[in-house]
């Protein structure tokens, strides 16, 4: 028998390459991975006593040879194979072993084309096809966590038809994961990554329980290991509907860097926001916007889940808490509620992975866009278009608003007081329905919006919202601007004695 490892990560192959020794394969291997298994005692012989035939072109060519894919892909349950193997002097090849030139950690690390072309493996993803193909008859190894398990098949005698199919899958997926990744890598160097083919690959983190209702199936797929490293569950499994939810929760309550924020979703539409003196009297505020919605939600909190915040949360019926770090004394608190679901990043803050694109499913496709996300002097950089200028608390909570009204449905409009909001209309067919519904429902709960801040994340198409924001005694508003009316829409701001500010940047979320 024997193996054929050529591997770029070389983490556990001297274990993996013995413990194939004791089991009776002769090893072949190619440079640096050969010089390796020597050096460590593996009686391995180098690929060019295979192809008969030297590494050339500065390695460029190694085990692109019959003998190696004649090796690899002849059938052993045909005899005009196995003759014709004999009369062309093939030996069989029955474990293949590789992984990939680093591609993904050359681009991370530099912007040299030459270097970045060296290091587009050619030789590697045609052996692993070859295996893949013939898995039949053929190991094929491309996971490091697989070695034991290979090992063990192998020894115990279910090196089987299922076991070989399972890791020829996984194969396929490696290859058409790493070509995938050059191919997206060209389109944004040379097409600003919109080219003629757009690949989205990711890896399963875990299945859901079903989807977004139980007759459909459901998963979570993960880019670079994100919910791996930065999610787990201390109490109850995640759905479907909870991931979404989380998603939305986590990218409001992270975008205020280390501020006390918490952020409570229902439906992936944010019912409650506050960043005040602590995470339990921001959540205190949060809670007070729309505590109807909130039971049932998602709770973002953006540092450590403490008991006197858990006692607080558990108050009512939350579904999920997803916080940056929990205290195990937190945990203890809803011991006793079987429904409630508690997850954590391990971190000090919460972390968005902030993906550079976007995308959307629609029959027959997807819409795929760069990501949208307010920048950092959004606000800052805004122009103030009326008499009235906006006090510094009045920025600090526009700046707020925008934020949220930036990862809320259109249409939508957001009114914050005193670093909290206070209403919010969203997914609406027209802006001013959404401005008077937020008020509708803030009225029912007494709340008090006078001097609060309205913001929109697209222009206000007539004058009739800043007249319901002054009813309810708006001082402040942003928005985009760009309207055919937008003089009359200045004009009513100065009329009421608000501060109107434009920022020249829409944020439509559909």
């Amino acid at each position: 028998m024997r193996a054929l490892i050529s591997v770029s990560d070389k983490t556990g192959i001297v274990d993996f390459a013995k413990n194939l020794e004791e089991l009776g394969y002769e090893i072949v291997s190619t440079g640096g991975t050969f010089k390796l298994l020597k050096s460590e005692g593996v009686k391995a012989i180098e690929i060019d006593e295979v192809t008969k035939f030297p590494e050339c072109f500065e390695g460029r060519v190694k085990t692109l040879n019959p003998y190696v894919h004649g090796g690899i892909l002849y059938r052993r349950d045909k005899d005009s194979h196995i003759t014709q193997a004999k009369e062309l002097g093939v030996e069989g090849i029955d474990l293949v072993c590789v992984n990939l030139y680093p591609f993904k950690e050359t681009i991370s690390k530099t912007d040299d084309f030459e270097e970045i072309v060296e290091n587009i493996d050619i030789g590697g993803p045609a052996m692993v096809r070859s295996a893949a193909k013939n898995f039949e008859s053929v190991l094929i190894v491309t996971d490091v966590c697989d070695y034991d398990s290979v090992i063990e098949a192998i020894k115990s005698g279910k090196n089987s038809l299922e076991f070989r199919r399972d890791l020829m899958i996984k194969a396929f997926e490696y290859t058409a994961s790493y070509d995938s990744m050059i191919a997206n890598y060209m389109n944004k160097r040379f097409n600003s990554g919109f080219g003629s083919k757009q690949f989205i690959v990711g890896s399963k983190a875990f299945d859901t329980r079903y989807g977004e209702n139980p007759h459909q199936k459901g998963a979570l797929y993960e880019f670079d290991y994100f919910f791996t490293n930065n999610f787990k569950a201390l109490k109850g499994e995640a759905s479907f509907n909870n991931m979404t939810d989380i998603n939305g929760a986590v990218k409001i309550a992270s975008s205020f860097g280390t501020a006390p924020a918490v952020a409570i979703i229902k439906h992936a539409n944010p019912c409650g926001f506050a960043v005040g003196e602590n995470l339990l009297d921001s959540y205190t505020k949060a809670l007070k916007c729309d505590p109807i919605s909130a039971f049932g939600g998602v709770v973002a909190i953006n540092g450590t889940l403490d008991v006197e915040l858990a006692k607080k949360i558990n108050e009512i019926f939350i579904e999920v808490i997803i916080a940056a770090n929990v205290d195990k004394e937190a945990l203890a608190i809803f011991e006793n509620k079987k429904r409630i679901k508690v997850f954590t990043q391990e971190s000090k803050y919460l972390i968005a992975n902030e993906d550079e694109y976007d995308f959307k499913h629609v029959d027959g496709g997807f819409v795929y866009q760069d990501s949208d996300k307010v920048g950092e002097d959004e606000v800052k950089n805004a122009t103030c278009k009326t008499k009235r200028e906006a006090t510094s608390n009045e920025l600090k909570d526009m700046e707020i608003a925008l934020k949220v009204a930036a990862l809320t449905k259109s249409n939508c409009v957001v009114y914050v007081k005193d670093s909290a909001m206070v209403a919010i209309g969203m997914g609406m067919t027209s802006r001013v329905d959404a401005a008077k519904a937020a008020l509708r429902k803030a009225e029912d709960l007494g709340l008090d919006l006078n001097g609060c801040v309205l913001a929109s994340e697209a222009f206000f198409p007539f004058r009739d919202s800043i007249d319901e924001a002054y009813k309810a005694g708006v001082k402040a508003v942003i928005e985009p601007g760009g309207s055919m009316r937008d003089a009359e829409v200045i004009e009513a701001a100065n009329e009421y004695g608000m501060a109107l500010y434009f920022t020249g940047i829409r944020h439509f979320l559909h």
